[in-house]
């Protein structure tokens, strides 16, 4: 089969043609997509646990006694889903949670030599290809993609609780 879809151009600039830039656009979301996904499916195969899990882990590890609602805010996701993680983290005894303080129901989150074993294997960045990049970007330039990004969401009506799922979990 013949490729007939244009490469973008260096310059940065899309076609002319709407369609054509559409497609343009559409392969790079592509490219992102399969760069994220082949980064996960790297950490799943080599530590045997999924980003997300590997991230929370680096976060355990690098602000001991974190807890669930500070490592929930950390990741951007919702806290229910980073209970679920912490669960399954101290389940697999990778971290252990510690209640202490007057607040009996709080835990405090610290990474065993289990956890640290993981993270010593696993590639990076423990946060994800996708977030790591986007912190390397200018402010214009995400300042520009935040507001384009939002034309989209609502160009395809898209689910505002889809914002705190981790990529990992898509």
């Amino acid at each position: 089969m013949v490729n007939r879809l244009k490469p973008v151009p260096d310059t940065g600039a899309l076609p002319a043609d709407a369609e054509d830039a559409a497609i343009s656009v559409l392969r790079q979301f592509r490219q992102v997509f399969n760069a994220v996904k082949s980064h996960f499916q790297q950490v799943e195969k080599t530590v045997g646990m999924g980003g997300a899990q590997v991230w929370a882990l680096s976060l355990v590890r690098d602000h001991p006694g974190i807890g669930v609602g500070a490592l929930a805010k950390a990741m951007s996701i919702h806290q229910s889903t980073a209970s679920n993680l912490v669960r399954t983290l101290i389940d697999r005894e990778m971290v252990v949670g510690v209640k202490q303080g007057a607040d009996r129901r709080a835990v405090q989150l610290n990474l065993l030599p289990a956890g640290a074993k993981v993270l010593k294997n696993a590639p990076g960045p423990f946060a994800g290809l996708l977030p790591d990049a986007l912190k390397s970007l200018p402010p214009a330039t995400l300042a520009r993609l935040n507001a384009d990004l939002a034309q989209l969401i609502v160009a395809i009506a898209a689910d505002e609780s889809g914002a705190s799922i981790p990529l990992s979990d898509i």
